[in-house]
Order: C-alpha cells, then sequence, then structure tokens
C-alpha cells in the first residue's frame, strides 16, 4: 500500500499566503480551492489524500465524510477537534501515514507512531511544483530522477551514514 497524505486542512489554508487570503474572505472558498489545489496535485502523484477540517464546534454529531474529485474530506464531529482525528488516522496507519501539518503536537504525536510529517509551507511548494509541471506536461518522476543523478557524490565509511530512521523518512518524503 502507497504512503497516504493526511492533511490539516485548516493549518495548510492559513499556512499559506494565497490561500489565507481566500480564507479570510470565505471560509468555504478557502476549502474549496485547496481541495482544487490537491486534486492537481493528485492527478501528479498518485497518492490516496485525505484532508481534514475542524467541525467541532458547529460540525454534525458523527462528523461528515465525502470524497470530492478522488480526495476524501473529513470534518470532525460536533466537539472533537481535527488534530484528534489526524492523530487517531497517525496511530492506525503508522508508517504508511504521511502528515502534512505545521502544529507542533500533531507533529509530535504523528511521529510517535512512526508516521512522516511535513511542513504545511514545505508540502504547499510541492503541491505548486506539481501544478506547474502537471500544466507544462512534465512528469514528476522524472525530474526527480535527473535531480538525483546530479546529486550523486562518493562518501564512504560508516560516519557519514545517516540513521536509519532518517534515512527511512527521507525515503518517504522523497514519494511526494
Amino acid at each position: 500500500m502507497p504512503l497516504h497524505l493526511i492533511i490539516d486542512g485548516y493549518n495548510l489554508i492559513r499556512r499559506s499566503p494565497s490561500l489565507s487570503i481566500l480564507d479570510r474572505k470565505d471560509l468555504e472558498e478557502g476549502r474549496e480551492e485547496l481541495i482544487r489545489r490537491l486534486v492537481l496535485y493528485k492527478q501528479a502523484k498518485a497518492l490516496p489524500i485525505t484532508v481534514v477540517f475542524d467541525g467541532w464546534n458547529r460540525g454534525s454529531l458523527s462528523g461528515s465524510r465525502t470524497t470530492e474529485w478522488g480526495i476524501r474530506v473529513v470534518f470532525s464531529r460536533m466537539g472533537q477537534k481535527a488534530d484528534e482525528v489526524i492523530i487517531q488516522m497517525a496511530r492506525e496507519m503508522r508508517e504508511k501515514a504521511m502528515v502534512v501539518t505545521s502544529d507542533r503536537r500533531i507533529q509530535l504525536e504523528a511521529q510517535r507512531h512512526h508516521a512522516t510529517v511535513i511542513l504545511s509551507e514545505d508540502f504547499e511548494g510541492k503541491m505548486e511544483m506539481a501544478a506547474y509541471m502537471n500544466q507544462k506536461g512534465i512528469e514528476l518522476d522524472d525530474l526527480d530522477e535527473q535531480q538525483d543523478e546530479t546529486r550523486r557524490t562518493r562518501k564512504k565509511g560508516p560516519s557519514r551514514r545517516l540513521p536509519k530512521q532518517v534515512r527511512k523518512a527521507t525515503r518517504r518524503l522523497k514519494k511526494l
């Protein structure tokens, strides 16, 4: 099973300069634009994506789950924050989960359950790159392979090797 992206929706929207402007105008408009961008990202990288939004202060008692253009959208139930839903998903998926958030508490909990974490700001850059490459008709995997070939250096000895956990997280991040 491939990596599953779990995105802290409002965190990503409010950390993004362009999405936060839309969010200040209309909350729903910011969510829709994020989902539109994620659809473009999903076209470039065929990864399962779940976006989690807070519904704790005015959501339904059971929460809501829908799928829009292949992106799973989850609103937490009334009385529950999106943070709890994200942490629960990371706990269930463990190494298969990649959590997108800049919330330090969620980062620590996800890492504790062996999920990979990427900052919202970093993921936004990857989304923009994917949209640009998709628009130009360039395959992201081809570009990644070209960059890997130019970065290779000859290093010898165990002292230059990163710890196993860091190497594993780096491999997962390359899949984005």
